[in-house]
């Protein structure tokens, strides 16, 4: 069969699912509907909010569909009008099978990393938190769990020193697209052999849990190494952050978006602040120093150190963890 007759619906929220989206219009592949989160009030002025999906869907002129329960009997009705041949889902949410095995052949899952490693929301976030040097896209078919289903492709990337989850997300979410196309055109060749994904310990696998602030703390006694990957990890968005204390006294606090590591054997404090008042500013950790790249404090807006500490003169009097 013809890959461009196939009746595509397609679901998804973020940006990361908008690329592949437009791959398949661009390609001339028959989107028949686009299923995405309800609009809710986002932001401090709580101005309703579209997905990125939302958007991109309804300037190509999509029937658009946002349920706000997926087993609602007039959302199943709608979904099943639309006559969809094959189901695609990227980042959205963990679907009924009423939902999954309603189209005529397939739903398949595009999965920001090499499965079975990193099932869960955070996926990239995650790999580059934990140190990996690779990692990648894998589209697999649905079933009852997460992330668990046969595996029909999937494409390596490497994650290089000075990526940061803004810069892999990009390229992720590009290779990402292509591997979609890829996987629409096997399906309707009826060429994919999927395959069950490879059995690891429950003791090896690595989870990529949602993330919330209090996750993105960091912990100045661990070692450099693992202070640079977890701000890469959460660079730019949603942003490591530490409480700044003055005199014992919690007095704010700052996000962190890049740092280098210094190694060095101290006995000092970890959390410790040392600075020369002009270009440098470094925090003690357990095997050296951290040196602050770029910061943002709390009510103030991201700049490279050296601005900071031009607005702030008494930067050695503070300190990074209350000891």
């Amino acid at each position: 069969m013809n890959a461009k007759d196939l009746r595509i619906v397609f679901m998804g929220t973020p940006e990361f699912a908008v690329t592949s989206l437009k791959r398949l219009i661009e390609g001339g592949y028959n989107i028949v509907g686009v299923v995405t989160t309800p609009d809710k009030p986002a932001g401090r002025g709580q101005k309703i909010q579209q997905s990125d999906v939302k958007q991109y869907a309804v300037e190509q002129g999509l029937p658009v569909l946002q349920p706000v329960k997926l087993r609602d009997p007039e959302f199943q009705s709608a979904l099943e009008a639309l006559q969809p041949d094959l189901g695609i889902v990227i980042a959205f949410r963990m679907l009924p099978e009423t939902v999954w095995a309603l189209p005529r052949l397939v739903t398949f899952n595009l999965h920001a990393s090499l499965l079975p490693q990193y099932r869960g929301a955070a996926p990239i976030n995650w790999a580059i938190i934990n140190g990996e040097t690779e990692t990648g896209v894998t589209t697999f078919l649905l079933n009852h769990q997460i992330d668990t289903g046969d595996i029909i492709g999937q494409v390596r990337c490497p994650i290089l020193p000075e990526d940061n989850i803004g810069s892999l997300y990009d390229k992720l979410m590009e290779i990402g697209g292509e591997l979609v196309i890829e996987t629409v055109e096997k399906i309707a060749n009826d060429d994919i052999q999927p395959i069950a994904q490879s059995h690891i310990p429950d003791s090896e696998l690595k989870p990529a849990p949602k993330i919330f602030k209090e996750d993105c703390v960091i912990d100045w006694t661990m070692e450099g190494k693992r202070i640079v990957d977890f701000v890469r990890g959460l660079a730019p968005y949603p942003a490591a952050w530490s409480r700044m204390y003055k005199g014992g006294e919690e007095v704010g606090s700052a996000k962190i978006f890049a740092v280098k590591f210094e190694p060095a054997n101290h006995n000092v404090a970890a959390g410790t602040v040392r600075t020369d008042g002009r270009t440098s500013l470094e925090v003690a950790c357990k095997d050296g120093w951290i040196a602050l790249e770029e910061l943002q404090l709390a009510g103030k807006r991201r700049m490279p150190v050296r601005d900071l500490l031009l607005g702030l003169r008494d930067a050695a009097e503070y300190s990074f963890s209350n000891h």
